[in-house]
């Protein structure tokens, strides 16, 4: 499989009219996407057409409310081929974090003093404060797995250490949405597994940038937001089948209690889900195959290939410049095209300040990956953070890595 199946990244560009924004009197490059992407003009028409012509709540015996069910069912077709699973596997919630805590809450229904839940040092917030919160309310333990601060990665001995009879879930991040690591979730799976546990897995990064597969993960629950690969503001779960079908899930009692509608409580988003469901068209759309799983496969292959030579140009641009530090794996462990780093003692609110001034917008501060800042020792200085997208030139990487020498000087 090569690039050459799917669209370059020049025609990729004409989707996102964000694209054209000038700023200063610079072209924008947009290297803020692993807080959220710029969404292609098929999002936005999908949102509006639901909007102006479809919407109504759903489950009623008159058009709009029927074709509000048909949007919501096609949506969760398009994620079950997303994430290649079965489509009463998939619902939808607010956000990554919202979901998180709603089904942490459910599983810790059926916990007790005494158990224990893993979570690590690498994990965004999102998948820590709900586990945290069960340790509270009910009296879990909580366990953490270290990361190894030299490479960012997880210390897999302590992590098979931690990992005991009496752990009932380990909650894991699939990339980390500060450093870039990828971790073997499979591995983590398979340690949960051994004892019996749940594996629940945060893919917010990870689904921005690598090809999801539950079954080849081998998880329990994976969440994801659309936002953070071209859709809207919304959250999406993977559940196994039949964990969710009696899952002691917080509902109202008229509410429905089949699946995947007992894990959404209320009225859902549906301009966002018909959002995300046109995110994942868009992402189809790029390449030719005969269904849409394998054009989503053959997508997000080819533009993590890409990423893999963006970040290889980045990571080496920012390296040789004098009193900038990089953060992370090298671009020959698993990692994505996201890259955090220092610039000398500066804070890193100024540094994106400056770039921003060139028209290169990039992030700041730990973003809620505020255990991984505190390792490193920059919870106060905080760090930058690029992160490449499916419309990222090697042009915009230049303009980055000149801008991040101008501010060394």
């Amino acid at each position: 499989m090569t690039a050459a199946h799917v669209s370059t990244t020049s025609d990729i560009r004409r989707h996102f009219p964000a694209l054209d924004r000038i700023y200063n009197g610079h072209p924008v490059a947009y290297f803020d996407g692993p807080g959220g992407t710029q969404v292609p003009v098929s999002v936005v028409e999908a949102m509006q057409e639901y909007l102006l012509h479809h919407n109504a709540n759903t489950h009623w015996q008159y058009p709009t409310s029927a074709e509000t069910d048909a949007i919501v069912a096609d949506a969760r077709g398009a994620f079950a081929d997303f994430l290649n699973c079965d489509p009463r596997e998939v619902s939808f919630g607010a956000n990554m974090t919202t979901i998180t805590f709603h089904i942490a809450r459910s599983i810790g229904r059926g916990l007790h003093a005494g158990d224990e839940v893993v979570v690590t040092e690498l994990d965004h917030h999102a998948n820590v404060a709900p586990w945290q919160a069960l340790a509270r309310e009910r009296g879990v333990t909580l366990r953490t797995v270290r990361i190894v601060t030299e490479t960012g990665q997880l210390d897999w001995d302590d992590f098979e250490r931690v990992v005991t009879s009496r752990t009932k879930v380990v909650a894991v991040g699939a990339a980390s949405n500060m450093l870039g690591t990828i971790s073997d979730v499979r591995r983590a799976a398979r340690l949960a597994h051994a004892v019996g546990a749940i594996c629940y897995v945060d893919a917010v990064h990870y689904a921005a940038h690598h090809l999801v597969d539950v079954r080849e993960l081998e998880c329990d629950f994976l969440a994801c937001s659309a936002y953070k690969f071209y859709g809207p503001h919304i959250g999406v779960l993977y559940g196994a089948r039949h964990l969710t079908e009696r899952l002691d899930v917080p509902k109202l009692e008229p509410a429905p209690d089949e699946v995947p509608d007992r894990l959404e409580t209320g009225t859902q988003n549906h301009e966002g889900i018909a959002g995300a469901a046109a995110a994942i068209g868009f992402l189809a759309s790029l390449t030719n195959a005969v269904s849409r799983r394998e054009r989503i496969v053959r997508t997000m292959t080819t533009l993590f290939e890409r990423g893999d030579v963006l970040l290889a140009r980045l990571w080496h641009g920012l390296r040789a410049i004098d009193g900038v530090t990089v953060y992370g794996p090298d671009p020959s462990q698993p990692r994505t095209s996201t890259i955090s780093f220092t610039v000398g003692q500066r804070p890193s609110v100024e540094v994106t300040r400056a770039l921003a001034e060139c028209g290169v917008f990039t992030s700041h501060g730990n973003f809620y990956a505020a255990t991984i800042a505190t390792r490193l020792g920059l919870e106060t200085q905080g760090l930058v953070r690029a992160g490449c997208a499916c419309y990222t030139t090697e042009q915009e990487v230049d303009r980055l890595i000149r801008g991040v020498e101008a501010l060394a000087r």
